[in-house]
């Protein structure tokens, strides 16, 4: 049996019930895949036979141990950041392929894969046009933690957290995917509700489009400034030399594409508790390890910032770092940073060319 035996809609959230059940299968679940192999035996029949929860689980530690071998082999620990954002989606799209295989309702599970392959196109896209697919690319954050520990605690923290822990906490976004799953037993057909839940995603995926956006714009615009002296449209000298951006959705949070990353997973959670009729659940355990992974990296990513220009304490004070601080948006407390005259800027670059 792959799916547990349930009376009740508030069921499909009981931990007791939806997972501990299948544990013994997770367990065994190596030995009948090597058996399956040896045998020629129906690999599919087995994904069948198997729960959905576990071999998702066990595809996200196979996993976890890919990105650990690649990582140690060319000693470039982005593996995994090439892959987030993919995976959520294709863990959800799992809940949604065994469902039809297995013969069981999939609407609302259809209807998170339809929100999560958009998130999944637009955070691809923007992670490719960063230069997160180049070869050798790297998230510069893992060097600088390289500088500072031993060598032996960066391949422990490597082994643990960026390779299985990471890898597991992907699948676990998904998760609430499987609670959707077992309610159509219940309800099959999409609700208003449902409807709106999937409206909401896709505001949170466009809101964090539109930051995304406006922060690529700034840093083109800035690096035309540094590059030719020429203030792009839109621009004052004032704000490309500040070194930061500051405007449209970053006047009132100082990540505002962090923010809505973290709510479309935190509203997966929350949508599958009104599918199951619960106020919480144990799929509460991905959003909120997402939400402290974020303040870790976060904190980390401002600290770089703040050493860098001189007005981010400033920018620090006047806006929250997810949630906005206040309905105004930020303006400096001081004048700007000391501007260069643009023809100063011009001769120096010519200078450098006649070199």
């Amino acid at each position: 049996m792959a799916l547990p035996t349930l009376h009740a809609l508030e069921d499909c959230a009981d931990w007791s019930k939806t997972v501990e059940p299948f544990l013994p299968q997770l367990y065994a679940l190596p030995e009948k895949l090597v058996h399956a192999i040896a045998n020629r035996e129906s690999l599919l029949k087995l994904y069948v036979e198997t729960n959905p929860l576990v071999s998702g689980f066990a595809i996200s530690v196979f996993l976890g141990a890919v990105f650990l071998v690649i990582a140690e082999v060319n000693r470039n620990y982005s593996q995994v950041d090439r892959c987030w954002s993919l995976l959520p989606t294709l863990y959800i799209g799992h809940f949604t392929a065994w469902a039809r295989l297995a013969g069981v309702p999939s609407q609302r599970v259809d209807a998170a894969l339809l929100f999560s392959s958009v998130w999944s196109t637009r955070l691809t896209f923007n992670y490719w046009r960063k230069g997160g697919y180049n070869v050798g690319s790297e998230d510069y954050r893992w060097e600088l933690i390289r500088q500072r520990v031993p060598k032996f605690v960066f391949h422990v923290f490597n082994w643990t957290f960026i390779s299985f822990i990471q890898s597991i906490l992907l699948f676990l976004l998904a998760a609430p995917a499987y609670s959707l799953l077992l309610s159509t037993e219940f309800e099959s057909e999409l609700t208003a509700a449902d409807l709106a839940y999937v409206a909401v995603e896709l505001g949170l995926i466009l809101t964090e489009w539109f930051a995304d956006q406006k922060q690529w714009d700034f840093h083109a615009a800035k690096k035309q400034f540094q590059e030719s002296g020429k203030v792009a449209p839109g621009y004052t000298q004032a704000e490309v030399q500040q070194g930061f951006v500051s405007s449209g959705l970053w006047a009132y949070s100082r990540h505002p594409n962090f923010a809505a990353e973290q709510s479309i997973w935190f509203f997966l959670y929350q949508w599958s508790c009104y599918a199951t009729k619960s106020l919480y659940s144990w799929t509460a355990v991905g959003p909120s390890f997402l939400v402290l992974l974020f303040q870790g990296s976060t904190w980390l990513t401002e600290a770089i910032t703040a050493g860098k220009y001189p007005g981010y304490r400033d920018y620090q004070s006047k806006v929250g770092m997810f949630v906005p601080k206040t309905f105004s948006p930020y303006k400096p407390s001081v004048a700007g940073p000391k501007v260069i005259r643009t023809s100063e800027l011009a001769k120096k670059f010519e200078q450098k060319k006649q070199k």
